[in-house]
């Protein structure tokens, strides 16, 4: 049913070879997803395995030990799971040994069919352009027609590039791919976030959420029901530091609730909150959970990089 998408996320993004190891870590929740993947990944190395984990409460916590561990044996890793296992220590470490991982926390059979079949140079290509236009630059300012208006800093700090083609050692990224991301300087971050599309866990937003952020942290957040749930899962001061901060290029994504789509969205950014650790910033706690918003027009230093969602 999934041979095709498989095949892209094994051949074109991950670049499976017939001498090495695949791990597909799932849980009961993705089991047809992962047996999916593994039935391909057999097809093309015998040395390929399925491991079920369980479904943890947050985005970003780690995995039992057992599977991290086991996590350090193989080449290539994928995660079809129902929590993101992309930003912890385990994924860290599996890297650091030279493992190609690729992430899809909360994937859906739609969501395969529709955002994987893409051009994936064509994606990298935006990504770097995107880049180019903001590298090296301090003051980012984003503000949208609802009422966002934030400022980040990001002296010193790399926009990461998630173009879905992950054939190098110790690459790292989601499927469905593309967006650029970066950790913001940790204290800096200053204004109002108005969110309009989605929160990670939560599902879309129905009714607009406003978000106020003093020196990096969100301090006040209300609008609605989901913006209540999601204060309930600040259990710590640190869960609320302003982690990342994204923009969304694939142009095919849709959104659809589903967070990892969402933020992939072309003409979208994101803002997460929690852990920044493992692209580039100090924060190391359990928890990352995103926000997306529509159509951000967005300033670096004096330059326009994008207006009301279109590159300038």
């Amino acid at each position: 049913m999934l041979d095709k998408q498989c095949s892209i996320v094994l051949k074109q993004c991950m670049a499976l070879k017939k001498s090495e190891s695949c791990l597909v870590i799932t849980d009961k929740k993705l089991l047809k997803i992962g047996k999916s993947l593994l039935s391909n990944a057999i097809k093309v190395s015998k040395n390929s395995k399925l491991i079920l984990t369980e479904i943890p409460k947050n985005h970003g916590a780690e995995p039992p030990k057992k599977i991290a561990d086991e996590m350090l044996n193989y080449d290539v890793i994928l995660c079809p799971t129902s929590k993101s296992l992309t930003h912890t220590r385990a994924a860290a470490k599996a890297r650091k040994k030279g493992a190609r991982i690729a992430t899809m926390p909360g994937i859906t059979i739609d969501m395969m069919e529709r955002a994987l079949d893409v051009d994936f140079m064509e994606i990298k290509d935006l990504n770097n352009r995107l880049i180019s236009k903001l590298r090296n630059k301090n003051k980012i300012v984003i503000t949208t027609n609802k009422g966002t208006k934030l400022v980040f800093y990001a002296r010193g700090r790399k926009w990461v590039s998630d173009d879905g083609i992950y054939s190098k050692k110790h690459s790292l990224g989601n499927l469905p791919a593309g967006e650029i991301f970066i950790a913001p300087n940790e204290n800096r971050t200053n204004g109002v976030l108005v969110a309009d599309a989605s929160i990670g866990s939560l599902g879309k937003i129905k009714k607009d959420i406003r978000i106020e952020i003093k020196d990096g942290f969100l301090t006040k957040i209300s609008g609605s029901k989901l913006a209540e749930e999601f204060e309930e899962s600040l259990k710590e001061k640190m869960y609320r530091n302003v982690a990342e901060l994204g923009i969304g290029t694939n142009c095919k994504a849709r959104i659809t609730g589903n967070v990892l789509e969402d933020e992939k969205v072309y003409g979208t950014f994101h803002v997460a909150f929690g852990n920044s650790k493992h692209f580039g910033g100090k924060v190391d706690v359990p928890f990352h959970v995103d926000f997306v918003i529509k159509k951000p027009t967005i300033w670096a230093d004096d330059d326009l990089v994008m207006k009301d969602g279109k590159i300038v």
